[in-house]
């Protein structure tokens, strides 16, 4: 399985930006997928999840109502849309897969990774 993120920058506070996730080699019908993110010195955290089929969608608080996560099955790719950007938003996000579909918010859950993708958003 790989997986190909994209559609990272840098952008000002306020704005948006739609990160996507291209997934290959693999059958992804039962998979859970994820979006983490990191910042130097910290622990990867999870942002937001979306079983393959579309639903178990789950978010962080820190974006709940600013980020909408989203699934495109004839393209096998997954989106994260984010609004009103924040500085504290800067990081490396990461998508992941869960292949089991455990649906959980643990990134030690998830058995492909990404290579990630720079966000940063200046104030």
């Amino acid at each position: 399985v790989q997986l190909q993120a994209s559609g990272g920058g840098l952008v000002q506070a306020g704005e948006s930006l739609r990160l996507s996730c291209a997934a290959s080699g693999g059958t992804f019908s039962t998979y859970t997928m994820g979006w983490f993110r990191q910042t130097p010195g910290k622990e990867r955290e999870f942002v937001a999840r979306i079983n393959w089929g579309g639903g178990g969608i789950e978010y962080d608080d820190s974006v709940k109502g600013r980020f909408t996560i989203s699934i495109d099955n004839a393209k096998n790719t997954v989106y994260l849309q984010m609004n009103s950007l924040k500085p504290e938003d800067t990081a490396v996000y990461y998508c992941a897969a869960d292949r089991h579909g455990y649906g959980l918010a643990l990134a030690y859950e998830y058995d492909y990774w990404g290579q990630g993708t720079q966000v940063t958003v200046s104030s």
